[in-house]
């Protein structure tokens, strides 16, 4: 083991933050500090530069994304390893555009995690096989027909899961609301969405998080 190696875990629940941080220095790992907040987290990954830090996403007052985004504005040079109870979509997305090392889910053993740090400290990614079936079976599709999309029709796709009509969108874009109905039917083809008049609407709802990334 790495003597150098130091861990941050940030965890707003007690028992588990000191759960792993005492697994995690019984298998070896000398440098452990913890933290049971976002802020706290931020304060430490700045001022101690730990290694990797291992966040969960939901904590008070700044969640793991929020940690790990305004870490990397101040130059840190700190990895990351997110650590949760979620693989929705929306949380794999917003891991992705951080580009963050790690995703594992909270009822991986301690093997596991043990692996995934060891894999982060050389430098290279770890996720968990939850992370790449979301990825594989629920976004790289739809991010694929999305590629297919002009840019008037993505920027139509925008307004619409903003819950814009079609006569507002008209209005905004200065085009004929007969253009913007000519553009939605165009999309719903693209997509390969049912043809009808709240497929569309319902996709964009649904699907907020890929259409942000356009």
């Amino acid at each position: 083991m790495d003597s150098t190696l130091q861990l941050l875990i940030a965890d707003d629940h007690p028992i588990l933050l000191k759960g792993l941080a005492d697994s995690l220095k019984s298998i070896g790992y000398e440098q452990v500090i913890t933290a049971i907040n976002g802020a706290q987290a931020l304060d430490m990954i700045i001022e101690q530069v730990p290694t990797i830090a291992i966040l969960d996403i939901e904590m008070p007052m700044l969640d793991g994304f929020e940690v790990i985004a305004k870490a990397k504005d101040l130059g840190s040079t700190t990895k990351f390893i997110i650590l949760t109870s979620y693989k929705e979509k929306a949380f794999v997305l917003q891991a992705q555009k951080f580009n963050i090392q790690g995703y594992l889910l909270k009822d991986e053993g301690i093997d596991v995690i043990d692996n995934c740090i060891k894999e982060v400290a050389k430098g290279n990614q770890c996720f968990s096989p939850s992370f790449n079936e979301v990825i594989d079976i629920e976004i790289t599709p739809q991010l694929e027909k999305i590629k297919f999309l002009s840019p008037s029709e993505r920027t139509i796709v925008r307004y619409i899961a903003q819950e814009k009509t079609s006569k507002e969108i008209a209005v905004i874009l200065s085009i004929s609301h007969r253009t913007v109905q000519k553009h939605r039917t165009n999309i719903i083809q693209k997509l390969n969405l049912t043809p009808g008049a709240d497929s569309l609407t319902l996709w964009a709802q649904e699907h907020r998080e890929f259409i942000d990334m356009m």
